[in-house]
């Protein structure tokens, strides 16, 4: 019976490695499959007919195996596992005394032969390459920033006190640095919780999918300040935790909306009102139906002396207006008493969608003071009223930074529906689609525009809050820089004055062959600081098992793929980096004093098919827009298909890792390390505490005690990192996704907090939540 099973396990095996190797081959792919096939079945046929030689054409396979497996891909173990790994363990299952006993020879090979020999080397060589692989990682990259303070008075932006954090990024500039040192590179392995507060806006079972908690709080004086999901707007006391109060937006559910979610609120002390009148502090709430409200910071009373009783409506000056289509993900700035904002416009839903306007208010009153559309760039005086902004513009659904001396606010752009198609794109669009915008803090006027992609056909918007930083050169000079990180893993290291390159970016070919609609761009520019990652071969599809990895190389060759920037196809596209792109919302993370930089580059390929309008099916029977699934792009000849390039298992089929921590010196442009970063314990049935790398999006927080802080990962963890080498000091387990980017502060007794924001992410699938948590040294 153990005989009979076992012919079985390699006559199934034979007969799907087969089939599936012929078509690999068929498509100009590896032979190995076929040749696995092969073995598989005659090693079955032999065990049938009870032959040793069975032993001997396994072994032999095994090493063979090995010998492949090492050349495509080295002392990989994330790669040799999937390769050999179940091929290994059907080896030890024929040296099992139920199938080796029952085999004999008809050519006197004796006792030894028809042993656990002619397996038994095999097996012990791939174990033994096994074992040293563990400790072999090819792809990390060890070394250390530069320790020297190089600037002893750094511009940090804004009048912020060190215990506070009054803006997303800790001040105009975004640094996400804190000039905290009480937690520190000794000590950080001591934290603990000191206090946890749950918002209670939880996840609906009716709310879209990508409902997503990502907010990082502000603290000023004794306060956090915050919003959820679902657009609360909420104080707690920056001791305890305790709530001070709550405002509800009342926004209700909308399926329309692509993302329901909120970043961050904007706060603002007004310089002319009386200490401890209404209002003189406020918090302005940005809604996911498109409103933005101003609140009484103390109180969280509405101030209704702002806008409208006081609430802007953002629809305002559309053309189209639909609901649910145009709302802000991300907190405002205030610069020069003017309140500036963008808005995200839903991906691929309508090319009849709202404006991707950029306006600037009065802080106070809420009057408009200048627009700028980026599809009528020259006329920044407010439209008059029945006028309206260009329909379906680039968009910032980002955050923007503010450098008030040069009066300059600078905008990451983004793309006019629909992303994959650009036919008919205006000569402004052209020009501003994927691109850092700095415009005139007082007149809206654009001073100056850096394009990331040419004629961008793969949803590749600058989605991060650009950096600034003041860096010293070579001769000793500082310059205003600015740090624009990028989805396709550029990081354009600016002059912030004129936006030309400090460090050179480059034009580089890319591949052609749009549909006959369209076309590509020639080029595409290249930083020379760069986490582009290399180019997909075969040999990088991934599996846990040889089966779904031939299954990844089987689909990787029917898709259209020549590299980076492959144009989008009725056949499919590979897109890699893929829509989450190797920087996101999260940003990146600067020491203004070492002129250093922590990111977190993360690499997932996805995968994009243009549907011709007539095989759409109506409304009602596929998704309008997402980042998976049909995107519908009414309005336009071609619907898209997209989504992660995934396995039949549900897993990456390029191999990891897919998420990793690194450090840069500015000042040089050298990456100094780059690290697998997270586990696949939230990722498996099994809880496996296995470091692969795993995806994510959030952001990284720095302070002066040498610490950076992230959580992002998929796996449920909020770690602490040395700053210097990128080495893991420190963990906590999350009780749910901690997609949000961390923050610090402390109180009038020096006690340093760190607080994170639990509460899961609709698109990758972690755990719900409603959770802030501030951890703290003991005493």
């Amino acid at each position: 019976m153990f005989l009979t099973i076992t012919i079985g396990i390699f006559a199934l095996l034979g007969l799907v490695l087969g089939v599936g190797g012929v078509q690999l081959a068929v498509l100009g792919g590896s032979l190995y499959y076929l040749i696995a096939g092969i073995v598989f079945l005659v090693t079955a046929i032999l065990l049938f007919l009870r032959r040793v030689e069975a032993l001997w054409l396994y072994g032999a396979f095994i090493l063979g195996s090995l010998a492949w497996a090492l050349w495509e891909v080295g002392l990989d173990w994330w790669q040799l596992g999937p390769r050999g790994g179940l091929v290994v363990v059907l080896g030890l299952w024929l040296m099992l005394p139920g199938v080796r006993r029952r085999l004999g020879s008809s050519h006197g090979m004796g006792r030894v032969a028809s042993g656990i020999m002619p397996l038994a080397l095999p097996v012990l060589v791939a174990v033994v390459v096994a074992g040293i692989s563990l400790f072999t990682d090819p792809y990390d990259r060890s070394g250390s920033l530069p320790t020297d303070q190089v600037a002893a008075a750094p511009a940090l932006g804004g009048d912020v006190p060190d215990g506070d954090w009054h803006q997303y990024g800790r001040t105009p500039y975004g640094q996400r640095y804190s000039p905290l040192t009480q937690i520190n590179t000794d000590n950080v392995k001591d934290l603990k919780v000191a206090w946890t507060y749950q918002t209670g806006d939880v996840k609906l079972p009716e709310d879209v999918n990508e409902t997503t908690y990502q907010v990082t709080p502000l603290k000023v004086d004794d306060t956090l300040y915050l919003c959820t999901p679902h657009n609360w707007a909420i104080a707690v006391d920056a001791a305890t935790g305790k709530e001070k109060w709550k405002f509800d937006a009342n926004v209700g559910l909308n399926p329309d909306r692509q993302h329901q979610t909120c970043r961050g609120v904007t706060y603002y002390k007004d310089p002319a009102a009386t200490a401890g009148a209404a209002c003189a502090t406020r918090v302005y709430l940005p809604t996911s139906d498109a409103r933005l409200i101003a609140l009484d910071a103390a109180t969280g009373n509405v101030c209704e002396n702002f806008a409208n009783g006081g609430t802007l409506q953002l629809g305002q000056g559309m053309r189209y207006n639909p609901a649910g289509y145009y709302y802000s993900t991300s907190p405002p700035v205030i610069a020069a008493g003017k309140i500036i904002i963008g808005g995200a416009v839903n991906d691929n839903y309508s090319t009849q969608s709202q404006s991707g306007v950029i306006r600037a208010f009065d802080v106070n009153t809420g009057e408009l003071v200048w627009n700028w559309d980026s599809g009528n760039p020259t006329q920044t005086a407010p439209i008059g009223e029945g006028e309206t902004y260009t329909t379906n513009s680039p968009n910032s659904w980002s955050v923007f930074s503010v450098d008030e001396e040069l009066g300059l606010v600078y905008i990451p752009l983004g793309n006019q529906v629909p992303d994959q198609l650009g036919m008919g794109r205006s000569e402004s669009v052209e020009k501003y689609s994927s691109s850092i915008v700095a415009l005139d803090v007082n007149t809206g006027q654009d001073r100056w525009v850096r394009q990331t992609v040419h004629h961008d056909l793969w949803d590749m918007d600058v989605p991060a809050q650009p950096v600034l930083i003041d860096i010293t050169n070579k001769d000793g000079a500082v310059v205003p820089a600015l740090v624009g990180p990028t989805k396709q893993g550029d990081l354009y290291v600016l002059d912030r004055r004129s936006g030309e390159p400090i460090i050179p970016v480059r034009e580089i070919p890319a591949p052609g062959g749009a549909i006959p609609e369209d076309f590509t761009s020639p080029t595409q520019p290249i930083s020379d600081l760069t986490f582009r990652p290399p180019t997909l071969t075969e040999s990088n599809m991934w599996g846990l098992s040889i089966i779904d990895q031939m299954m990844c190389r089987i689909a990787f060759h029917k898709l259209n793929y020549e590299g980076q920037y492959t144009p989008p196809s009725l056949n499919g596209t590979l897109v890699y980096p893929g829509n989450f792109g190797t920087f996101n919302w999260g940003s990146v993370a600067v020491d203004p004093e070492r002129q250093v930089m922590f990111g977190m580059p993360t690499y997932l390929a996805f995968t994009s098919k243009l549907v011709p309008r007539a095989d759409i099916p109506p409304k009602g029977e596929g998704e309008k827009g997402s980042e998976q699934g049909l995107n519908r792009n009414e309005g336009a000849p071609y619907g898209v298909i997209m989504g992660p390039f995934l396995s039949p298992l549900g897993i990456p089929c390029q191999a990891p890792p897919w998420g990793t921590v690194a450090g840069v010196d500015l000042r040089s442009g050298e990456i100094a390390y780059q690290h697998r970063n997270g586990t696949v314990y939230d990722m498996t049935p099994l809880p496996l505490p296995f470091k692969v790398g795993v995806p994510g999006i959030g952001g990284p927080m720095i302070t002066k005690g040498g610490v950076v802080f992230l959580g992002a990962a998929v796996d449920d963890y909020l770690r602490a990192y040395d700053l210097t080498t990128g080495e893991q000091l420190w963990e906590a387990r999350l009780p749910a996704g901690g997609q949000a980017t961390p923050m610090t502060y402390a109180l009038d007794n020096g006690k340093q907090y760190l607080v994170m924001v639990a509460g899961g992410h609709g698109s990758v699938g972690t755990k719900p939540g409603d959770y802030v948590i501030a951890y703290t040294l003991p005493d």
